[in-house]
C-alpha cells in the first residue's frame, strides 16, 4: 500500500503545481514557466517518493513499465488507482484555492489547466494533430523513463533527466493540447471543469496509453533494451 499511496502523493504534486501554475500564474510566466513548473514538480516528486514506488505518477508510464516486464499487473492496477485518485484530488484542491480569488472564479471560462484541442483552445490545432502529438510525446517520454531507470543507466540522475524531458515536451506541446502525456493529469481537471474538457478527455486517456504501450513493447522486444 505504501507504493500506491506514494503514487497518489506524487501525482497530486505534479497536477497541483503544474496545473496550478497554468491557472494562477500562466499569464505571468508564460509557456516556459508552465513547462518548468511541470518538470520541476516531477523532479521533486521523483526524489521524494522515487525510493518507495519508482515515481511513475502517470498511468501511461506504469503501462509501459508493465509491458516492458518490470512490474506485475497487480501493482500496475494499484498504481493506476493511486495516480487517478491523486490527479482528481489535486484538481479539486486547485478548484477550492482559485475559488477564493477576489470577485470569484469563473470555472467554465478560465478552467483548471485542462487539456483540449480545436477552435477556441490554445492554438486551435485539429484532433489529428492532438492525437499524433500525444502519442509521439508520450512514446518519447516513456522511452526516456525506461532508459534512464535501466539497471545499466547512471544512478541518481533519472529524476533529473525525466524532469527535463517533461519540460521540453511542454515547451513544444502546450500550444497544441496543453500537454497531457498522462491520463491522470488530464482526467482530474476534466472532471472538475466538465463540458468540452470532459467530452475531449478520451483522447488524453487513449493516446498517451498507446504511446506508453509502444515504448514498453520496444523495451520488451529488446529493440531498445540495453545489453
Amino acid at each position: 500500500m505504501k507504493k500506491y499511496l506514494a503514487e497518489l502523493v506524487g501525482t497530486f504534486i505534479l497536477v497541483l503545481f503544474g496545473c496550478g501554475t497554468a491557472v494562477v500564474a500562466g499569464d505571468k510566466v508564460g509557456i516556459l514557466g508552465i513547462a518548468f513548473a511541470f518538470g520541476f514538480a516531477l523532479i521533486a516528486a521523483a526524489y521524494g517518493i522515487g525510493a518507495i514506488s519508482g515515481c511513475h505518477i502517470n498511468p501511461a508510464v506504469s503501462l509501459g513499465v508493465w509491458v516492458a516486464g518490470r512490474m506485475s499487473a497487480k501493482d500496475m492496477i494499484g498504481y493506476w488507482i493511486g495516480q487517478f485518485a491523486g490527479g482528481i484530488l489535486a484538481a479539486w484542491v486547485l478548484r477550492v484555492i482559485v475559488s477564493g480569488v477576489a470577485g470569484g472564479y469563473n470555472l467554465a471560462a478560465s478552467g483548471l489547466g485542462q487539456d483540449g484541442w480545436g477552435v477556441g483552445y490554445q492554438g486551435g490545432y485539429s484532433m489529428g494533430s492532438a492525437m499524433i502529438f500525444e502519442f509521439v510525446a508520450t512514446l518519447i517520454f516513456v522511452l526516456v523513463i525506461l532508459g534512464a531507470t535501466h539497471k545499466s543507466a547512471p544512478t541518481g540522475l533519472a529524476g533529473l533527466a525525466i524532469g527535463i524531458t517533461l519540460v521540453a515536451i511542454h515547451i513544444f506541446g502546450i500550444h497544441i493540447t496543453g500537454v497531457s502525456v498522462n491520463p491522470a493529469r488530464s482526467l482530474g481537471p476534466a472532471l472538475q471543469v466538465g463540458g468540452q474538457a470532459l467530452s475531449q478527455v478520451w483522447l488524453f486517456l487513449l493516446m498517451p496509453s498507446l504511446g506508453g504501450l509502444a515504448a514498453g513493447v520496444l523495451f520488451r522486444t529488446r529493440v531498445l533494451e540495453a545489453d
